[in-house]
């Protein structure tokens, strides 16, 4: 009887064995190479790889290209992501809200998240034919006499930037209107009921009932859109040259890490050592967000809050 206790006990371990082996196969081990090679002059040329230090990393923070890259990605991600949290949030509120009682909320819905499922590759073909030099943007701006003559957009730097940025906003504010109406659904009616009894105006059930209750839906929002923006490659890379052109206006980190990999010898380990920072650099980023809508309303929290109260009223 102690015998099949035990053995009871140990059925857990068999089923989340897979997922263990998996992470630790193609999670952690991929991280743990990556910082490696980092560390080495490694190429995909030759079979050996000698240590060489922090020299990778000297030599990055030397190049231009790194902190042109590093500029384009932070640029570029918080232009698309400022005002797709910002329109989602606003969307939400209308589809939740019911006195608007607004029609067909299903249908609004898949049609905002139907970006999301087009492939990468296809919708980079697609907005490079529009803008191209003799596309239909070009043209119906033309014959409209809206502008004098076509606009080279491919060429220019700023209309490259505006264009992935608005790309990147389209593809993906689908998907935040989506969890946004499912943490809005989560809270409590009564909650909104009992603040409308009291007087509270729409704004003010916004700011100190919605928002609050919803810090853990906007901390996933905000970290899985940074790591999806540090990471950003298709789009940039398959819209023009591959290169991040015109003047690596739209060059990001990834690209760059990929220019790297894909030189002559293929040198991995200089490749790593962008990744490295790119992993750096969303960690910090992610630690930061954590730290700021980490739920403040704890003991220490409430005591502290309460220490302040006590030294107001003895002051007054």
């Amino acid at each position: 009887m102690n015998y099949s206790k035990a053995s009871r006990n140990y059925y857990g371990y068999f089923f989340v064995a897979p997922f263990i082996l998996g992470f630790l196969l193609f999670g952690l081990y991929p991280v743990y190479n990556t910082l490696y090679l980092s560390f080495t002059d490694a190429t995909l040329m030759t079979g050996t790889a000698n240590w060489v230090g922090l020299k990778n990393f000297t030599r990055l923070f030397a190049d231009d290209f790194f902190m042109t890259a590093v500029r384009n990605t932070w640029r570029i991600w918080i232009l698309n992501f400022v005002p797709q949290i910002g329109l989602a949030m606003l969307i939400s509120v209308w589809f939740t809200n019911s006195r608007l009682r607004i029609k067909f909320v299903g249908t609004w819905r898949a049609l905002f998240y139907l970006p999301n499922l087009l492939m990468p590759a296809s919708i980079s073909a697609l907005f490079f034919s529009l803008f191209s030099f003799y596309g239909p943007v070009n043209q119906v701006l033309v014959r409209a006499d809206i502008i004098p003559e076509a606009i080279e957009f491919i060429r220019s730097e700023e209309w490259m930037r505006g264009l992935v940025i608005f790309i990147q906003w389209w593809m993906w504010f689908g998907q935040t209107i989506i969890i946004l109406m499912a943490g809005m659904t989560s809270i409590s009616v009564h909650l909104y009921e009992a603040a409308l009894v009291d007087g509270a105006s729409s704004f003010q059930m916004f700011r100190y009932i919605t928002l609050p209750l919803l810090k853990s839906v906007l901390v996933f929002i905000f970290v899985t859109s940074l790591v999806g923006g540090m990471q950003m490659f298709d789009i940039p890379y398959l819209l023009t040259d591959g290169r991040g052109s015109p003047n690596s206006s739209i060059m990001t980190n990834n690209i760059l890490m990929y220019m790297r990999f894909r030189s002559s010898k293929g040198h991995i380990g200089a490749a790593s050592t962008v990744g490295v920072m790119v992993f750096i650099m969303t960690t910090v980023c992610a630690l930061l967000i954590f730290y700021l809508l980490r739920d403040k309303d704890t003991p220490q929290e409430r005591e502290k809050a309460l220490r302040k109260e006590q030294r107001r009223s003895r002051k007054s």
